[in-house]
C-alpha cells in the first residue's frame, strides 16, 4: 500500500491534538460531522485527506480560536501539489520523500552538522561517497537514485542557516579531491543570499552544545515546525512542542558560539588550502 504523504500525516496529527484538547473522542467527533469513527481515524492517521469545509466544521466543534493555525491547516489540506519528489515514490524509502516535501513547504531551514556536510550543500561526488559507505552496501542503482534525489533537493532556495563543526569539514568521506571540491562548493554556496554558513572550530573551549546533527524546518506557524534527526533505526521527525522549544534554544546557542560568517569563510578557505 502506498504510504501517506508526510504533510498529510502531520495535518492529521494536528487535528487529533485539537480533538484531544477539546476533550472529544474520535467517535464523538465523527458524530458531530455525521461521519463514523473509522473516517476520523483515517483522517487523523493521514490515510485520507480532509476537505476545507470539513476542516472548518471540525475547528468549530473543537473550539479552536487560533485563526493563524487554522489557516495553516487549511492550506495543508487544500494545497497539495504533486511535487518533484513523487517520481521517487516506490523507489526510495518514504523518509526521503517526506524530507523533500517538508523542505518544499518550509519557511526556513536550520542545520547543525557534526560528521557530514548537510545534504543540501553536498557535491555530487561527496554525496556518492556518503551513500557508498553504507553497510550493508547499497546497490549501484540505489546509490544513483539517492544521489539524484539529494541533488534535486538543492534546487529549492529557502532561507538556510547552517552551522558545521570542523569535524565535518575535515572528515574525508572520499579522497582529497572530493574533500577539496566539497570545501570549494561550501565557499560558493555561502555567497548565496539565502544561505548563512557558520563554523564551529575544534579550538573552542567548553563547547558541548553541538552534540548531535539536526535539521530544523520552520512551518508557516511555529506550532508546525519540525526537527529531523538521524537515529540508529532511521530518520526521526520530531514535532512535539516541548521538544521543538529545546531544539530552537539549542540552535540559537550553537549559532551564537560559532564563528561569524565572514570568519567561517576564511576558516574553510584555509582548510581547502591544506588539501
Amino acid at each position: 500500500m502506498t504510504s501517506a504523504p508526510g504533510r498529510q500525516k502531520r495535518l492529521g496529527l494536528e487535528l487529533r491534538r485539537l480533538r484531544e484538547a477539546a476533550g472529544l473522542t474520535a467517535t464523538e467527533a465523527a458524530a458531530l460531522l455525521g461521519a463514523n469513527r473509522v473516517q476520523i481515524t483515517h483522517i487523523e492517521s493521514g490515510l485520507t485527506g480532509v476537505s476545507e469545509q470539513r476542516l472548518r466544521r471540525l475547528k468549530s466543534h473543537y473550539v479552536c480560536t487560533d485563526e493563524e493555525l487554522i489557516a495553516a491547516l487549511t492550506s495543508m489540506a487544500t494545497d497539495r501539489p504533486r511535487g518533484w519528489w513523487e517520481e521517487y515514490r516506490g523507489l526510495l524509502p518514504t523518509p526521503f520523500l517526506d524530507l523533500s516535501e517538508l523542505e518544499y513547504h518550509a519557511t526556513f531551514l536550520y542545520d547543525v552538522a557534526i560528521l557530514y556536510v548537510p545534504g543540501r550543500l553536498q557535491t555530487e561526488n561527496y554525496a556518492r561517497a556518503v551513500f557508498s559507505s553504507r553497510m550493508p552496501r547499497l546497490a549501484d542503482e540505489e546509490i544513483d537514485l539517492r544521489v539524484q534525489h539529494r541533488m534535486a533537493r538543492q534546487e529549492l532556495a529557502v532561507p538556510h542557516d547552517v552551522v558545521i563543526h570542523e569535524a565535518a569539514l575535515r572528515i574525508r568521506v572520499g579522497d582529497r579531491k572530493v574533500a577539496r571540491g566539497q570545501l570549494e562548493q561550501l565557499l560558493e554556496r555561502s555567497e548565496a543570499d539565502h544561505v548563512t554558513l557558520r563554523v564551529v572550530p575544534f579550538d573552542l573551549d567548553g563547547f558541548g552544545k553541538a552534540s548531535s546533527t539536526m535539521t530544523y524546518a520552520g512551518g508557516s506557524v511555529s506550532r508546525l515546525d519540525t526537527v529531523v534527526r538521524d537515529a540508529p533505526h532511521g530518520v526521526v521527525f520530531v514535532d512535539a512542542e516541548a521538544q521543538l522549544n529545546t531544539y530552537r534554544t539549542n540552535f540559537r546557542m550553537v549559532a551564537a558560539a560559532s564563528l561569524e560568517p565572514a570568519r567561517s569563510r576564511i576558516f574553510i578557505h584555509e582548510l581547502a588550502k591544506e588539501l
